[in-house]
């Protein structure tokens, strides 16, 4: 979730805000109330973080009849969907001329998902140095980053943990992050976005294509 109220709760915290390089194959360390299952997939492929649907985070909020709980190859586990990309009712944006009866424009898509979660690359590109194109933004959380990957940026938001540095090289199914709700006051969850490459919120495009949801 971007927008107003994302970037006052981003500047409360943001003392404690930090990149942690800590290697890959370290355990999640889930810190919201929900209750979590991790599950072993085996020598390659890490742990699965799953929600139970009876103990999610209390302070996720889902502005979308879609119920159902996806899959997708840049995150662990099963999840629902918290805001779609484009014109919304949810209350943290300001007024979009594009939008009908005073909503606002949301320019990703939100996925709620426990602290902890893994968040993986399913581009080949490279992490962005934001000295070039600019950071997000403290709405986004201080350790947002981008992918650029055959002219387009990946924007990922909300996390704590992240395992790639600027100019690093990343490849499909790479570890790159783990969720958190750092600049979010609903709840941890990914922010997936997707603009031009460089470009700033005017050039954002509909990430459902890229993020492949499937459930």
């Amino acid at each position: 979730m971007i927008g107003v109220l994302g970037s006052a709760f981003c500047t409360a915290v943001l003392a404690s805000c930090s990149i942690d390089h800590t290697p890959a194959g370290a355990p999640p360390e889930p810190t919201t109330t929900a209750k979590i299952e991790v599950r072993d997939l085996g020598p390659t492929g890490g742990q699965a973080v799953t929600a139970h649907p009876e103990h999610e985070d209390p302070r996720w909020r889902f502005f979308t009849a879609d119920k159902a709980r996806h899959t997708s190859p840049w995150f662990a586990g099963r999840h629902r969907v918290m805001i779609g990309y484009g014109c919304t009712v949810a209350p943290y944006y300001t007024h979009d001329d594009r939008c009908p009866d005073r909503q606002g424009f949301h320019h990703g898509i939100d996925i709620a998902m426990p602290c902890g979660t893994r968040l993986v690359s399913d581009v080949t590109g490279r992490v962005v140095d934001p000295r070039s194109s600019g950071a997000p933004g403290p709405a986004y959380g201080p350790d947002a980053f981008r992918i650029r990957s055959h002219g387009l940026d990946f924007l990922i938001g909300h996390v704590r943990r992240v395992y790639v540095r600027p100019g690093e090289a990343v490849r499909r199914g790479q570890l790159v992050a783990r969720a958190n709700d750092q600049g979010a006051p609903d709840g941890c969850h990914l922010h997936f976005e997707v603009r031009r490459a460089g470009g700033g919120l005017t050039e954002t495009i509909d990430p459902a294509r890229y993020l492949r949801l499937s459930g």
